[in-house]
């Protein structure tokens, strides 16, 4: 069975997903999708360290702590919905790429919400960690890509010149249909790099 591969461009509650296999070397686009990780679309959920800065030390712990597992099921069931679709198709799911922004790691929870800096990262690192716990549990291969070298190493990996290499993303669009969004451009680019290695 051929392989295929998701890429992720994470944001505050939901994620840009897209599957990719290669035909003959070349991406295709199997599906795409916005599925929310989280199950109330709203600002309380959707930025949970900016709702727990104005709890309690206590409070604020539980309340991220609920927000990240809700998360990574709902992460879990995007990924095995994901299999499913590819499988109908004839491919296996076999890798994942997640873009990540600088990749830092956070400090303990009262430094984070002591920063209005570090409540904006650590939003968006709840929902990348809820993706990268979800694809280690369906056993996919995993590549975290920092999002600002990916053109670049896409590019050498390739062994296609970037501008060339965004042409052939963009072009992608064509096959799927509007909207092809720059997070869906971004995530079929990391999950094809992913699949080619």
């Amino acid at each position: 069975m051929k392989q295929a591969a998701l890429g992720f461009r994470a944001h505050s509650g939901w994620t840009s997903l897209v599957a990719i296999a290669l035909e003959k070397g070349a991406p295709v686009v199997l599906a795409r999708g916005r599925p929310h990780l989280v199950e109330t679309f709203t600002y309380t959920f959707r930025q949970p360290y900016h709702t727990a800065e104005k709890m309690s030390l206590e409070e604020a712990r539980s309340f991220v702590s609920q927000v990240r597992n809700e998360a990574r099921r709902l992460a879990l069931q995007t990924i095995r919905a994901a299999d499913a679709d590819v499988k109908h198709q004839g491919y296996k799911l076999a890798r994942c790429a997640l873009l990540l922004a600088s990749g830092r790691e956070l400090p303990a929870l009262e430094k984070i919400l002591a920063s209005h800096a570090m409540i904006h990262t650590a939003d968006g690192e709840l929902f990348r960690e809820a993706l990268l716990h979800a694809a280690g549990e369906s056993k996919l291969k995993i590549a975290a890509l920092r999002e600002r070298e990916l053109l670049g190493r896409a590019a050498s990996s390739l062994n296609v010149r970037a501008p060339v290499l965004m042409q052939r993303i963009a072009s992608l669009g064509k096959t799927v249909g509007a909207p092809w969004s720059q997070d869906e451009k971004l995530a079929a680019l990391a999950a094809w790099v992913t699949l080619a290695r």
